[in-house]
């Protein structure tokens, strides 16, 4: 019968990319990953991971087998969780995804008050604004912005993402100060290249009618804190996330314009894939950020 942490040692070099960054993360040698990895293949009869000194990719083999791994791994912890004596304490690896934005300026205290509650836990936080695969790179669960694609796996929304529109007050003094979305076409805008399309900003006018205006600029950025430090050097208008700018604009930093009226919000959702059985801690840690949020 397989070893379920020969298992657990595969899934770490799959999920890390490398045999050194496995083995830093289990806590072992390098020549111990690698041994561990031979003995799989040599039970299996396959070859499961090409590796050269430069780089490494799963078999075609390989990836039926990370499925199957996966499988059994977390029918393990599954029966853990059933069989747990104490039903109050949690523990096991939480491998989180999620924006940019939200992982730097929202999450971090919600992670710091789980973890102390639970100090059993793990919480591998992945941040990226691309939308990864949760099934093929191994996440428990994501945070998204922004409606979600049909799929199977479990949504629940937690919040809402709001917006700023804003310049630094060099840049209003030199244009002047808009007071109609309309204007915003003849004014240079940093362009965010996260939102899509990302030069046709929404509005709605105090009444709910919406107002969607197309922008111009010839700086685009896809990272929330470098659109942030354009817009405070007077780069041009940004549309950003208000959690970037909320001291900003308190401070006189930046200056929000066309306060009458309303910028839509995106919903935050949780998604993790759909299980029998989904493990009590990443329900927990879904309860909290959710509470998180709210606050």
């Amino acid at each position: 019968m397989v070893d379920l942490e020969h298992l657990r040692t595969f899934l770490a070099v799959v999920r890390l990319g490398s045999f050194v960054a496995a083995a830093r993360q289990l806590g072992l040698s390098p020549a111990m990953v690698g041994r561990r990895i031979q003995t799989l293949e040599e039970r299996f009869g396959a070859r499961l991971i090409e590796r050269t000194t430069r780089s490494q990719r799963l078999t075609d083999t390989g990836q039926q087998f990370l499925q199957r791994a996966t499988a059994i791994i977390e029918a393990t912890e599954q029966l853990d969780e059933m069989t747990q004596p104490d039903s109050g304490k949690l523990s096991g690896r939480i491998r989180l995804s999620a924006p940019t934005t939200v992982g730097i300026r929202r999450l971090p205290a919600i992670i710091a008050g789980f973890v102390e509650r639970h100090p059993e836990v793990i919480i591998e936080m992945n941040l990226s604004d691309r939308r990864v695969d949760l099934v093929s790179e191994g996440f428990d669960l994501a945070v998204r912005i922004g409606q979600l694609q049909a799929s199977a796996m479990i949504a629940r929304r937690v919040g809402n993402y709001r917006f700023a529109c804003c310049a630094s007050p060099a840049f209003l003094r030199r244009l002047g100060m808009p007071s109609h979305p309309d204007q915003l076409r003849a004014l240079p805008a940093v362009l965010n290249l996260n939102l899509t399309p990302r030069n046709r900003w929404p509005f709605q006018q105090q009444d709910g009618t919406p107002f969607t205006v197309e922008v111009f600029g010839n700086v685009e950025i896809d990272n929330g804190e470098a659109l942030r430090a354009a817009a405070l050097a007077g780069a041009g208008l940004a549309y950003i996330p208000l959690d970037l700018v909320a001291d900003d604009l308190a401070d006189g930093g930046l200056i929000a314009v066309l306060d009458d009226w309303t910028l839509p919000s995106l919903p935050i959702h949780t998604i993790h894939p759909s299980r029998q059985l989904v493990p009590r801690r990443v329900m927990a840690f879904i309860d909290a950020v959710a509470e998180g949020f709210r606050d």
